[in-house]
């Protein structure tokens, strides 16, 4: 490395006469609102703007209210329950899958999260498919606000308020004021320039909402028991940090390797605020870099080639992208499992204080400990990762994630949350794993939402999707499903009177792993190798049921009832979504990692790179060795 006092500025002007590319010049640091990334379109992608749109709002008055269709948790009991039955990527992805798609996600989209309208979607104690119990009587749905200046004569638009790139703004924030609370140093007068060049972590952790005393921490997302004792939420620079111990674990990495880059960076001369803009721009190339070689790949997302800056590309995210097709639920498995040598944790965190969390400890024959952690337990629960490590919960996610397809997990679709009753002697037990007497228990529906979201936001049928993506429409429900037949079987396992609401249509008769070799139901081969899972009646007679025409089947419904294109994870309605969507994210973005000559030079200068795997950035920042593919799950490939 060249030990060359070197502004930041400087190695930009280097850059500038080396290859005079469109990454430099005037705004040649990202904003961190994304504003200015075009300099003829300066609000393309900006945080607070509109989502962008394929096909025109579909509303039922053309202006804002909600298409009507059939119950969202009546489709779920049919469609998403899978009873119990997992159903396993086919194509070896490992739990990383799901958790760097939430991850960039947090990066490029947060729909308003003010409460607008109330849309409550029925919940019918009665029906024959529902096994849960709500004292609240329906599913609590809010609509997102509209747009300004929508709505009342023109049809209802919904803002992003985080820009689209791919950038780091999940680590940074989008605002002075929230970057300057997370760099360390002074705070408090919103002007993160004169602070420190790193981010604050306390112990190597994520600093808690309290890390402050003087100055109150930037908004934070809460759920489960944060909202009770907010204080423990952990901020980083999306508000939404807290919601998996996974989710928590990965921001924890990318502040840890911003810290990194920092340190690094020692005795270069530069200025604090220098080092900060050289390691924030490493940080987004890194999450670029890996989002395009690793992530798109894995998932078998084949995007055209990339031929550079493209000023009339619009990389404002789309509004079917953010609404139905970067919904992926289904991928996302039920449970964490680290596995440690003995010793790692205390006798009383093995006997006491893990289980009292609802995590179930095993002792292994080969002398390790395996954590075995419901995805309750790890949802809005800050603590769990210092408890368990950071390590630990990153070399977890090396399992097979669940499969894409229309099942959801319980863990997800019939999320079981509690609310003090007016006589609670405690209302902080309320939203601990373990059901309290003293608390009213409801129950949140992730499908649900997702049908309902789709309607809040005018989101066109299936086919009308399918139509503006360019492919053809459905004619019948098998069309969608890609199944042999709409209708029930005529056994007597089916109530031929109303087979819709039999249970035994969702019943699994046979299960098939990655090689097509057959696997008993409910055996330990079936909870683990199961990839394919054929019912007693088919997915396309059920759809059928319920909507009666293919035309009125909702877009997220029917794009998770396609199959998948050979070889990748998503079906042909899904897969056009996301192709769209990433090569518009990539080709209009001027600071694109592969269009930032500034990234070459910082290399040659400080021997800092942004060519890392996800592997070597684990095992730089945790010393915890996993595979070198992490998408690849563990044993395969």
């Amino acid at each position: 490395m060249h030990k060359l006092a070197m502004s930041i500025i400087g190695v930009i002007l280097l850059a500038t006469m080396a290859a005079g590319s469109g990454a430099t010049g005037p705004a040649a640091v990202r904003t961190l609102d994304g504003s200015g990334n075009n300099r003829r379109h300066a609000g393309w992608g900006e945080a607070g703007t509109q989502y962008s749109r394929v096909a025109p709002p579909n509303y039922a008055d053309g202006i804002g209210t909600m298409v009507s269709g059939p119950s969202p948790r009546y489709i779920s009991n049919r469609v998403f329950n899978d009873v119990g039955q997992n159903l396993f990527s086919e194509n070896n992805v490992s739990q990383w899958g799901w958790a760097w798609g939430q991850f960039i996600d947090h990066d490029m989209g947060l729909r308003d999260e003010v409460l607008a309208e109330s849309a409550p979607m029925a919940f019918d104690a009665k029906d024959q498919l529902e096994s849960f119990n709500n004292d609240f009587g329906v599913l609590a749905f809010s609509r997102t606000p509209a747009a300004p200046d929508t709505g009342v004569k023109t049809p209802r638009q919904q803002i992003n308020t985080i820009d689209s790139f791919i950038d780091g703004s999940n680590v940074y924030g989008v605002s002075n004021s929230r970057l300057d609370w997370l760099r360390a140093g002074a705070s408090g007068d919103g002007n993160p320039a004169n602070n420190e060049a790193s981010l604050l972590m306390p112990n190597d952790y994520l600093p808690r909402s309290n890390a402050r005393p003087t100055v109150a921490a930037p908004p934070v997302d809460l759920m489960g028991a944060l909202l009770a004792t907010p204080e423990k939420a952990v901020v980083a620079g999306d508000v939404r940090a807290n919601e998996n111990v996974a989710l928590t674990a990965i921001h924890t990495l990318f502040a840890r390797e911003h810290n990194r880059i920092v340190a690094s960076l020692g005795r270069t001369g530069l200025s604090a605020e220098d080092k900060f803009q050289l390691a924030r721009r490493v940080v987004g190339a890194e999450i670029e870099y890996i989002t395009y070689n690793a992530f798109l790949p894995a998932l078998g997302v084949r995007l055209d080639p990339y031929r550079g800056y493209d000023p009339t590309a619009n990389p404002t995210l789309e509004n079917e992208f953010a609404t139905v097709g970067y919904r992926a639920h289904s991928m996302i498995h039920g449970e964490f499992e680290p596995t440690v040598p003995d010793g790692t944790y205390t006798s009383d965190q093995l006997d006491r204080v893990f289980p009292a969390e609802g995590i179930n400890v095993e002792r292994n024959t080969d002398g390790t400990v395996t954590l075995v952690i419901p995805l309750v337990a790890a949802f809005g629960n800050p603590d769990l990762l210092e408890q368990v490590g950071e390590g630990p919960i990153l070399q977890s996610l090396a399992e097979h994630q669940y499969k894409n397809d229309e099942q959801i997990d319980n863990s997800l679709r019939s999320v079981l949350f509690q609310v003090p009753k007016p006589d609670s002697t405690n209302p902080e037990t309320c939203g601990a794993p373990v059901i309290s007497a003293s608390c009213f228990v409801g129950v949140a529906d992730l499908g649900a939402d997702d049908i309902q979201r789709g309607r809040d936001h005018g989101m066109p049928s299936y086919n009308g999707l399918r139509r503006a993506f360019g492919l053809a429409p459905a004619r019948s429900f098998t069309d969608i499903t890609g199944e042999a037949t709409d209708r029930f079987p005529n056994g007597r396992r089916i109530d031929r009177t109303d087979p819709i609401d039999d249970p035994d249509i969702l019943d699994f008769v046979r299960l098939k792993d990655d090689a097509g070799k057959t696997v008993q139901p409910r055996s330990e081969e079936a909870d683990e190798e199961a990839v394919v899972g054929i019912r007693r009646t088919t997915l396309a007679a059920r759809l059928m049921a319920i909507y009666g025409s293919v035309d009125k089947v909702d877009a997220f419904v029917g794009m998770v009832s396609e199959p998948h294109a050979a070889g990748t994870e998503l079906g042909p309605l899904q897969l056009a979504i996301w192709k769209r969507q990433f090569e518009a994210l990539r080709n209009g973005d001027r600071f694109y990692y592969e269009n930032d000559p500034i990234l070459s030079t910082i290399q040659q200068t400080y021997g800092v790179t942004y060519r890392h795997t996800l592997a070597e950035l684990i095992k730089l920042n945790t010393g915890a060795a996993v595979a070198p593919d992490v998408f690849v799950a563990a044993g395969d490939g």
